[in-house]
């Protein structure tokens, strides 16, 4: 029995000792500290040689004749119904990728406000992985330069102004899904209890590439996979992790408080998306 004080102190000094030799935490870059690679955004988290490689990743896009390529004419077609319908209106909203607005696209989701003042770890999150998962697609964009649907069937465009632009950019994959598909696998990662509702938001938010006529199917899809290997990449970076812990703690604050999204424009989200 009388060993037992000197077992007790030998484990309280490894203890000590344990504690002395842990790495300092991860400093969080302050947000004027975060570069932008142009004016408005940010850089992402990972450097360009880290990101995916969406060449490596994908398989080529579906060949004029093909049953995929079918396949895709048969979804653009299906979505023609939906222009100048809330849908429509709701793609258009999702096409807008400048913050602050951006921030509010998974708020009903999420169940949360996002606002560079309340929440500005969230806000900062999403600005980052925005451009990593972004900038995943483009090995494949700038190599297979697949022609849009709304140019290659003459068709209307949810944003017309983004017309010319979006005409000289491929369509595959699409940036857009990546970047949503990442956003929704981030957030349930802060509210895991939210998953279903932001799983689904992040599908809708590819959806909205068709409704919109910027994408083809096939884009939107494997758009989701680059999403998630963004993701999946960004788990081992540690600013991430622990900017993704700092959101978590200002959801968490905010919900207290009793900050939610406006009641009439999650509803008006909601029937959008109505099956």
């Amino acid at each position: 029995m009388r060993a037992f004080p000197f077992v007790l102190a030998g484990l309280l000094s490894a203890l000590l000792a344990g504690c002395a030799s842990s790495p300092p935490a991860t400093v969080i870059p302050a947000h004027k500290d975060v570069p932008e690679i142009r004016p408005g955004m940010m850089a992402g988290y990972l450097d360009r040689k880290q990101l995916p490689d969406s060449r490596a990743l994908l398989p080529p896009p579906p060949t004029p004749g093909s049953p995929a390529q079918a396949a895709d004419d048969a979804a653009f077609r299906a979505t023609v119904a939906q222009r100048n319908t809330p849908r429509w209106a709701l793609a258009r909203a999702d096409n807008e990728l400048r913050f602050p607005q951006a921030a509010g696209t998974f708020a009903c989701a999420l169940d949360a406000t996002i606002s560079p003042d309340t929440t500005p770890h969230l806000h900062t999150l999403l600005r980052r992985t925005l451009v990593d998962a972004g900038l995943s697609t483009y090995g494949a964009k700038d190599h297979y330069k697949r022609t849009r649907p709304f140019v290659a069937e003459k068709a209307p465009l949810c944003a017309p102004e983004e017309a010319e632009r979006l005409a000289k950019d491929g369509s595959y994959p699409s940036g857009h899904s990546a970047l949503g598909w990442a956003w929704a696998l981030v957030l349930t990662q802060i509210a895991p209890e939210r998953a279903d509702a932001l799983l689904q938001r992040g599908h809708a938010f590819g959806q909205s590439r068709v409704v919109c006529g910027a994408h083809w199917q096939s884009d939107v899809d494997q758009g989701r996979v680059m999403g998630a290997a963004a993701v999946a990449r960004l788990q081992s970076d540690p600013v991430f992790r622990a900017q993704l812990d700092a959101a978590r703690a200002e959801v968490v604050a905010q919900r207290a408080k009793g900050a939610r999204p406006a009641a009439a424009a999650c509803a008006a989200e909601a029937a959008a998306l109505k099956p």
